[in-house]
């Protein structure tokens, strides 16, 4: 495997970018997978470098970088947290969605990288920009997840379920059974409106679990849905973004 740290210019600051990938001549479909708000960290590299291992080109961003360089969630800091909070308050959609397509300039100069086929994922907070980067570059990202994901469908004009019609790929939503941040009726107005728009893709609950169960750094951790959730990830990206 090829990994290295990378900054990337925006019209906004440097994105600091994680590149794992191949390390062989054959481009490889590219996965931008989008950090929840803890930040990017150990944690999320190693995800990142299980992806890559099964043949993706996988970059992993710091989506605070327009107010910080860095930044890693102290669990045992009320300070950290709220720092984390107001991080969280300078991101939207759009704003992502942006950061998305720098990415996605990025991985089409690089030979290593086939920028023709692309995958999200997401988690908590990047749920709804993984969905969101699935319609706004829907020529092409061919599969979205998002994993206890956040405002999916809510009452705002920014909200993902706004544009599921706009989405020509697969998606994907996994959602804990109890979640203080994602009730399960918002994820029922969710996969209704997958239904009525016609897209590809499926939603399903993870019975007994709650909200970070597929990250081993959060008291949330759950092995077997963490298990269940790559399987799912990965079966996600095999049928829709390998030859």
């Amino acid at each position: 495997m090829a990994e290295f740290e990378t900054t990337i210019a925006t019209s906004e600051g440097s994105l600091g970018t994680f590149i794992v990938h191949p390390d062989n001549d054959t481009a490889a479909p590219v996965v931008v997978f989008l950090m929840d708000a803890p930040g990017k960290r150990d944690l999320l590299r190693d995800m990142a470098r299980r992806i890559a291992a099964n043949g993706y080109y996988v970059m992993l961003a710091n989506l605070y970088y327009r107010s910080t360089p860095a930044f890693e969630l102290d669990f045992s800091s009320k300070e950290s947290f709220q720092q984390m909070v107001e991080l969280m308050g300078n991101l939207g959609n759009k704003a992502v969605a942006r950061d998305v397509g720098m990415l996605l300039d990025h991985a089409g100069a690089d030979a290593a990288a086939d920028a023709t086929r692309v995958g999200c994922v997401g988690y908590c907070m990047s749920g709804p920009f993984a969905i969101w980067a699935a319609a706004e570059f829907s020529d092409v990202v061919r599969a979205a997840a998002s994993f206890y994901g956040v405002r999916l469908h809510v009452e705002s004009p920014d909200s993902p379920h706004t544009r599921l019609g706009e989405i020509a790929g697969e998606l994907y939503v996994g959602a804990a059974e109890h979640d203080d941040y994602v009730p399960l009726d918002m994820i029922d107005r969710f996969e209704a409106a997958m239904q009525d728009s016609g897209v590809a893709g499926r939603v399903e609950r993870y019975w007994g679990t709650h909200h970070g169960f597929a990250f081993d750094d959060r008291p949330a951790y759950n092995r077997s849905a963490d298990d269940r959730h790559w399987a799912a990830l990965l079966d996600l990206f095999a049928r829709n973004l390998q030859p």
